[in-house]
């Protein structure tokens, strides 16, 4: 029996530290490695039967055609060189009548390393096909951010124990930052107050001294009204806002129209509460903001996140150890060159972009149509906004679907052609963490089955048989792994060569935590205000949802991350069919009971749901917590039905929490 060392490669803040137990064939057993320099043995349960996973009888090792209806999932057997040659004349073919800018690459989560996530870009580069624009999860939160802290690193989560006052706002700790729980609760025992600001409050209110719920796409409102409150009682650092910020005395006079008076009409939150939030938030020397991504995944998300920053900024919290804002990237400094991988040098068109948040869309495009679209590490059928629109174009009988997968999912279904994928521990990979200041590699443990081939092989193998020639698609993917270390360490200075040894033979290191005062914007100052944005000055913005009277907010699932572990019966059958949480008073108004089929509905759709009735969810709103499959859905739709595909105000993201629903009384009970 050997002991192993590889890396999560799944799509959580922390890039988790395993140790696998094998016999060279399989994997026995997998548990958190207790030496890893950020997560120090702490794994979720999720991961702990990871072995599951890859060794499951469901698992797909061959190939396949489809030979029934779209989405019946009907396949037969066939050869790889059967598929290459399918795949490869078809977009030849395309091509040639359509152009390169028919042929759609869809990608994101399924794998977060450096060189399975991005190698396909090399390919479609090469083609000239549809470039993707990937911000799928929280780039409105990065946009707003960034807006404020330039390229400056926040807090990482192990500078949490210096913090003196914690305020999780939009967290679900236990589902997204599991390794930083600890530091919640010995704060806790030390007489440090813990705040949690949520629309849902169940998962992490046990871990908090007090919970205030607030009405879904608000959250500026509040951060505004705080600091409302701050400038009108002088709690603010204001010598250091006028040293370190840019347009602080101009922002401060807008402050006056935001009362907590008026906060309290927008979020749901009673004014006496703002302002003892506001005293208790500027009393700390260094409190910490420890914000999730949900509420930045709105139409006004990039500018809440805004709002948000400054707040963390306004009492000078940053000068002090644990003092700031954690949730977003750590570190301004990168340690690995993803170039090197996805090869932007190889096209020599101007790509026809395609944000992914919009695929549905274009897969509906009849100007501009898609002819084929090549799906790997994502799941768009049950993750991606507009279901009924995305499962629309897959049913095209023009558009030529190819996916790379392990598992039969939703997506799969309405494939013309399925290729056999590996998992993590098939394969070699640098990971690069973004929500520690850590980077990882992982060398391959064990064989993949015979037929199932890593992203990097199989986009290779399209390489070839498209008949590109450069050495880039000929090397093997140990290589491709010697090379990127190599040339992404030559340009790193601050890892010692202790630290490069161990990323070049298997293991994790941990990087420089960040000088918050060095402000990475051009002037090195914090921009409060910033000229160089369509709203200079930041300010409250409603958010834009449908015209019903329920928002509908999706969280996140302490058993699944997006669509991945769905292949797991123990967590399907634990979890049931699709649940909404509603709560008490609206479902009263309905006469909506626990465990009642209700159809949550608006214009894009209808969802099938059962009924969760709980005062642990904010009023006028329903709580849709992970993806399921379709296999589990009441009506054979899933909650992404029910998501509008349009943009957030910065940062071209997600806005699926915008969206508003109304909620009815099933007339059929099909499940008890």
């Amino acid at each position: 029996m050997q002991i192993k060392k590889t890396i999560c490669p799944y799509d959580c803040p922390t890039s988790c530290g395993l140790i696998v137990e094998t016999d060279g064939k399989k994997i026995i057993n997998v548990k958190g490695d207790k030496n890893h320099p950020a997560t120090q043995g702490v794994i979720c349960r999720k991961m702990r039967s990871y072995e599951e996973s890859i060794h499951s009888n469901d698992r797909i090792l061959t190939p396949l055609k489809r030979t029934g209806k779209k989405g019946q999932g009907e396949f037969k057997e066939i050869t790889w060189e059967e598929a290459l040659t399918e795949i490869t004349n078809k977009w030849k073919e395309i091509i040639d009548k359509d152009g390169p800018s028919a042929i759609l690459p869809v990608y994101y989560s399924g794998v977060m390393s450096v060189i399975h996530r991005n190698c396909g870009d090399a390919l479609f580069n090469k083609m000239g096909a549809c470039s993707l624009i990937k911000t799928l999860c929280s780039s409105a939160k990065v946009a707003g951010y960034n807006s404020v802290m330039g390229n400056t690193g926040a807090l990482d989560p192990r500078e949490l124990k210096d913090s003196d006052y914690y305020i999780v706002w939009g967290s679900n700790m236990k589902a997204t930052r599991i390794q930083a729980l600890p530091d919640i609760i010995n704060a806790r025992k030390l007489g440090k107050k813990v705040v949690l600001i949520e629309t849902y409050s169940k998962p992490m209110q046990g871990y908090c001294d007090q919970v205030i719920l607030i009405k879904p796409g608000t959250d500026g409102a509040l951060a505004l009204s705080m600091m409302n409150v701050m400038v009108k009682e002088n709690l603010q650092d204001e010598q250091f806002l006028l040293e370190k910020a840019e347009g602080y005395e101009e922002f401060k006079e807008t402050l006056k129209q935001y009362t907590p008076e008026w906060a309290e009409g927008v979020t749901g939150i009673p004014k006496d509460i703002i302002i003892n939030l506001a005293r208790e938030y500027a009393s700390a020397k260094s409190p910490a903001i420890i914000l999730g991504s949900g509420n930045s995944r709105y139409t006004n998300g990039g500018m809440t996140v805004r709002l948000i920053t400054i707040l963390s900024i306004f009492t000078g919290a940053i000068k002090y150890p644990g003092g700031g804002i954690c949730g977003t990237s750590p570190t301004s400094s990168s340690y690995i060159d993803t170039d090197i991988v996805a090869r932007p040098d190889f096209r020599e068109n101007n790509a026809r972009m395609v944000n992914l948040n919009q695929v549905s869309s274009a897969l509906v495009d009849e100007k501009n149509p898609i002819k084929s679209v090549f799906v790997y590490a994502s799941n768009p059928v049950g993750s991606i906004s507009n279901q009924n629109k995305m499962i629309r174009g897959l049913m095209r009988d023009d558009l030529f679907t190819v996916v790379h997968e392990r598992f039969m999912t939703d997506t799969a279904k309405y494939a013309d052609i399925i290729l056999p994928a590996t998992f993590s521990v098939e394969q070699d990979d640098v990971y690069t963490s973004y929500g520690y200041c850590t980077v990882a590699t992982a060398k391959k443990i064990i064989q993949p089955p015979s037929q199932c081939k890593s992203n990097w092989e199989t986009f290779s193998l399209l390489a070839k048989y498209m008949g590109y020639k450069d050495d880039y698609f000929y090397k093997t993917e140990r290589e491709i792994f010697d090379e990127l270390i190599q040339k992404s360490l030559e340009k790193v200075d601050d890892l010692d060569k202790t630290q490069k040894d161990i990323l070049r033979s298997g293991g994790a290191v941990s990087t420089p935590f960040e000088n918050r005062l060095d402000i990475k914007n051009k002037s090195g100052k914090i921009k409060i205000i910033n000229d160089e944005m369509e709203e200079r000055i930041p300010r409250y913005i409603e958010n834009i949802g449908q015209e019903y009277p329920l928002n509908l907010v999706a969280v996140p699932s302490c058993e699944t991350l997006n669509s991945i572990f769905l292949e797991k019966d123990k967590v399907i059958k634990q979890r049931g069919k699709i649940k909404v949480k509603i709560n008490s008073k609206n479902a009263l108004e309905r006469n909506i009971q626990d465990g009642d089929e209700i159809i949550c509905f608006n214009n894009l759709g209808e969802v099938g749901f059962i009924a969760e009735v709980t005062d642990t969810v904010a009023i006028n709103t329903v709580i849709a917590e992970g993806v399921y499959n379709m296999d589990f859905a009441i009506n054979g739709k899933l909650v992404n039905a029910l998501h509008d595909d349009r943009l957030s105000d910065i940062g071209e993201a997600t806005t699926l929490n915008s969206n508003t629903v109304e909620i009815k009384k099933s007339e059929k009970l099909v499940y008890q």
